[in-house]
């Protein structure tokens, strides 16, 4: 006898038949299917998702540790910045890795959820108007954490500081320890560890981007022989350029500049070399060594700090004020 074809899954016009196995299949052909066949496409889009972002991820890294890891004869300064940029690279890479795979996680997992639902047929409108006020309220009372989250992503695309950076926030300047999506650690001078907020990092002063400067300035008597001061401020720098291991912190020639201030101690003179990112300090310090140890020779001699003492009566500026 030929079976009459079913318009209508047979769960629904009351002839299921817990014995007929062309009964289950159209049952599991129907919703269960359907159900299935949703979330194994979820779970594929997001396979290929996550792996896509961790081929950019492992790609940036990769280039970050090429740079860093080279054997051409460099310096172990240049391997040392080397590390510090790659280090940097790496952090940025795998904190954006983390942020887009969660991100995934959310929008590929709601958006089966709801599919699901809707098969199954449920109303997510009340689900939907439900997790809109419940959004709307999370997003009062979470507006700092919010804050903090957009300024970290910010922060991490704009590439304003990484790890290793000395970077000056206003109250605090340190050495950028840890760099997160809601905190970012710094270290000062004194040892202290300090955890900003990055919702609340209202300006931001990078110290060791891209390159930096050493300036030394040095007073002297205003009879002095500038010109003379001047040649020993050059010679000073020469001797720092002799050093190869200063030298190769040196990215241009150092520059000796005129008058930069007359004060009632002297005259200010300054002299500014352009070096690597956070190598800087260790130029400069070098840099003062030379500089005394030239003036000294050539005997010109430094300004000292002038004070001046009002002497008068005890009360006599007492009096004139009470007289005015």
């Amino acid at each position: 006898m030929q079976r009459t074809p079913k318009l209508s899954p047979p769960w629904e016009t009351g002839t299921f038949d817990p014995k007929d196995p062309e009964d289950w299949f159209d049952w599991f052909v129907g919703v269960p299917l359907r159900v299935i066949t949703i979330a194994v496409v979820g779970l594929i889009v997001l396979a290929i998702l996550r792996r896509v972002i961790r081929k950019i991820t492992d790609r940036i890294v990769a280039g970050g540790s090429a740079g860093a890891n080279g054997d051409d004869g460099a310096t172990g300064l240049l391997r040392y910045a080397g590390s510090v940029a790659g280090t940097r690279r790496t952090q940025r890479a795998r904190t954006l890795g983390s942020v887009l795979r969660s991100c995934a996680n959310v929008i590929v997992g709601v958006t089966v959820v709801a599919m699901i639902l809707a098969e199954l047929g449920v109303d997510i409108a009340p689900f939907l108007a439900s997790a809109g006020i419940a959004g709307v309220a999370l997003g009062f009372g979470a507006q700092s954490l919010v804050k903090d989250f957009l300024s970290g992503t910010f922060m991490l695309l704009e590439d304003q500081y990484g790890v290793g950076d000395v970077v000056d926030f206003g109250e605090v300047v340190g050495t950028v320890q840890e760099v997160a999506l809601r905190v970012t650690k710094v270290r000062d001078a004194d040892g202290t560890l300090w955890y900003l907020r990055n919702g609340e990092i209202l300006r931001t002063g990078n110290k060791t981007q891209e390159w930096s400067r050493a300036v030394v300035e040095v007073r002297v008597e205003y009879d002095a022989d500038i010109d003379s001061a001047r040649e020993q401020l050059r010679q000073a720098a020469e001797d720092v350029l002799a050093d190869p291991v200063l030298a190769a912190q040196v990215l241009e020639p150092p520059t000796v500049l005129g008058i930069e201030a007359m004060t009632a101690e002297g005259l200010v003179l300054r002299v500014q070399v352009k070096t690597r990112p956070g190598r800087q300090w260790e130029v400069a310090r070098a840099l003062r060594a030379a500089v005394r140890t030239h003036l000294t020779v050539a005997e010109v001699a430094l300004a000292e700090e002038r004070r001046v003492f009002v002497v008068g009566k005890p009360g006599a500026a007492g009096a004139a004020a009470s007289e005015g």
